[in-house]
């Protein structure tokens, strides 16, 4: 995406800046978001104006829940008690769902567990990474609409017992979810 020679290493010397003065940080990649764009938005060509709308989009869905009133809501204070085990673990990896392309004009509803597939799904994550060599620490599910509450703890419950294997067993309950009634 950038031609900048240098920005690998504005990357890696902000991380010590990040561990010691940031309480909670949101991964987020210039080349997921480009293939983001290219994939699954449809983009030929994205400029840094469709990578920064994707971006306020998916910080929007983040912070929905500090500015809408919801069925169970959630705060950053929060998410940063219950997601953060050790002070130094703050790194949160952001997926988004759903991704449509802007041609695509099928509005229909999507299910809560088309949700959760795609919201795992590597291809919806903002930041380039290869889950299948890690594991989760922890988790939040923040959704939005009109959505049953059981269905979305029942699911995230389905999810993580049929995933196991990616969630650490030393953090129990690791699973957060919110639910924020505006759309």
């Amino acid at each position: 995406v950038s031609d900048t020679v240098v920005e690998p290493y504005n990357a890696t010397l902000s991380v010590h800046q990040l561990v010691e003065n940031s309480d909670e940080t949101f991964c987020i990649d210039n080349e997921a978001l480009y293939e983001i764009c290219m994939r699954t938005l449809k983009l030929s060509n994205p400029s840094y104006g469709d990578l920064n709308h994707l971006v306020s989009a998916v910080m929007s869905g983040v912070t929905t829940c500090l500015r809408f009133p919801g069925q169970l809501n959630s705060d950053l204070r929060k998410l940063a008690v219950n997601m953060v085990p050790f002070p130094r673990l703050h790194f949160f990896m952001v997926g988004f769902a759903p991704l449509t392309s802007r041609g695509a004009h099928s509005f229909r509803a999507v299910t809560v567990p088309e949700l959760t597939q795609q919201m795992y799904d590597p291809k919806n994550m903002m930041a380039a990474s290869d889950f299948r060599n890690g594991r989760y620490l922890t988790c939040s599910a923040i959704f939005r609409g009109k959505v049953s509450m059981k269905e979305v703890e029942d699911q995230m419950r389905n999810v993580q017992n049929k995933n196991a294997a990616y969630f650490v067993e030393w953090i129990p309950n690791n699973v957060q979810t919110a639910l924020c009634s505006i759309p």
